[in-house]
């Protein structure tokens, strides 16, 4: 990887995708430190524990939710719209068929995204102010020396927070379209790693300044832990199973096509870290919602948080259940045998020892199953089991390095990383080929 990171800033063009990408990161991070006016960003932060979901999309944004910043929504309403929107195309037969348009469909499908990322914005905007109104002290009714009315200051409160969440869509839009790689991704790595830098610092801080003899142990525990991960997850990412495919010799003309053995690649992993994000994001919703409208001693809040709570062990179950689920789900969409035993066919290829057909799509469709099965064992495993470990390990000081960085968050950065050192390989060989044909 870092041999690829040498190449592109030795080309111009590849040069210049990356900094402007990396500029449009460092605007994203200004932005989640630059204070909202008639927020209390001390009162603020003390509202938000570690083990509430309001805390967890804190860590995701980089702490931005946490400073009460201008960004502090973040990119968290256009995943659940991006989701959303995806279950949807598999249930409407009017998304659906945007979906098989091509590239205008695709358009058509990101403007009804971002429209209904601007829905959840608001709910999540109203929500968050209506939440921290009642809180003393959370909102400050002076703003830029004047004093205004409470309901004019939730306003422009929440006026400011939908913004800044449509501007961390466009970011992130942008990144996509002149930078590298996929910017909405792009820009939950970055926050990720901004959290799990500042708990590091916290933990140097409470050895250095307090004089606490068990945090350099902690963090060096921790870090050969996260190295244990990574390189599991990395193994596993990579991991895929070649079925060979042999095409016949046919001459066309004076050409021959074909006499050759090619492959076809499926990875144990195939989708990604987008069955931990939808199971997530579908159980932490009730406590979200019950986070921003109900009072802490709500009996069914009470409830919900003492046993479904993130990080119960309830919880945990449904989320491996929903791994599972959402796994086989959306291998379905993603990979279809009947398609692709049907390519083989009319390309005159056949995998070897099976006919063309339906016995070439029975067995490609047997392989994708245990391969799904393989992969929903690996995400529910990453989901769950180190977050016990780590919740068991570490304690005091040294439990916010966990909170920061997270198995979940170790597999986004790794998928991330992955995908976008593809991304600049990909770049550089479009580059060399434009050179050739020149």
């Amino acid at each position: 990887m870092f041999q690829t990171l040498v190449n592109a800033f030795k080309n111009k063009d590849v040069r210049k995708k990356i900094l402007i990408t990396l500029a449009l990161m460092f605007i994203y991070r200004l932005g989640c430190w630059l204070p909202i006016p008639g927020i209390n960003g001390e009162m603020y932060s003390q509202q938000l524990s570690s083990d509430s979901i309001l805390g967890l999309l804190s860590m995701i944004t980089g702490g931005a939710l946490s400073n009460g910043a201008f960004l502090a929504i973040g990119i968290s309403p256009y995943i659940n719209a991006s989701i959303i929107i995806q279950l949807l195309t598999v249930a409407i037969p009017a998304l659906e068929r945007l979906s098989k348009q091509g590239d205008e469909g695709r358009q058509k499908l990101n403007k009804v995204t971002r429209y209904f990322t601007l829905v959840l914005a608001a709910a999540q905007a109203t929500g968050i102010v209506v939440s921290y109104a009642n809180t003393e002290g959370a909102i400050s009714t002076a703003i830029f020396g004047a004093t205004m009315p409470k309901w004019l200051v939730c306003t422009f409160v929440a006026v400011i927070l939908i913004a800044g969440s449509m501007f961390t869509m466009w970011l992130g839009e942008r990144i996509t379209e002149i930078g590298v790689g996929n910017g909405i991704s792009l820009l939950i790595f970055v926050g990720i790693l901004s959290t799990a830098g500042l708990s590091i610092v916290a933990v140097m801080t409470a050895w250095i300044g307090n004089g606490d003899e068990t945090a350099p142990w902690a963090l060096l525990v921790f870090v050969l832990l996260v190295v244990l991960i990574f390189a599991f997850i990395v193994f596993v990412d990579l991991a895929e199973r070649k079925i060979p495919v042999h095409y016949a010799k046919q001459i066309k003309g004076r050409k021959q096509y074909g006499g050759q053995t090619t492959y076809i690649p499926i990875k144990i992993n195939a989708s990604g870290v987008l069955p931990i994000i939808f199971s997530t994001a579908i159980l932490s919703f009730p406590q979200l919602v019950c986070s921003l409208f109900l009072d802490p001693t709500n009996a069914f809040y009470a409830w919900w948080q003492k046993w479904l709570g993130v990080g119960k062990p309830i919880y945990s179950v449904f989320v491996g259940v929903l791994i599972f689920f959402f796994s086989f789900f959306y291998a379905q969409i993603q990979f279809n045998p009947e398609e692709v035993a049907r390519n083989i066919q009319q390309y005159g290829g056949n995998i070897t020892g099976l006919r063309p057909g339906k016995q070439t799509s029975d067995y490609l469709k047997k392989i994708n199953k245990r391969l799904t099965l393989f992969g929903a064992i690996f995400l529910a495993i990453i989901a769950i089991v180190p977050s016990i470990i780590f919740n068991f390990v570490f304690t005091g000081t040294s439990a916010t390095l966990v909170n920061a960085f997270s198995a979940t968050g170790m597999l986004i950065v790794v998928s991330v990383a992955l995908e976008f050192e593809k991304q600049l390989q990909s770049q550089l060989m479009m580059k060399q080929y434009r050179g050739f044909l020149k």
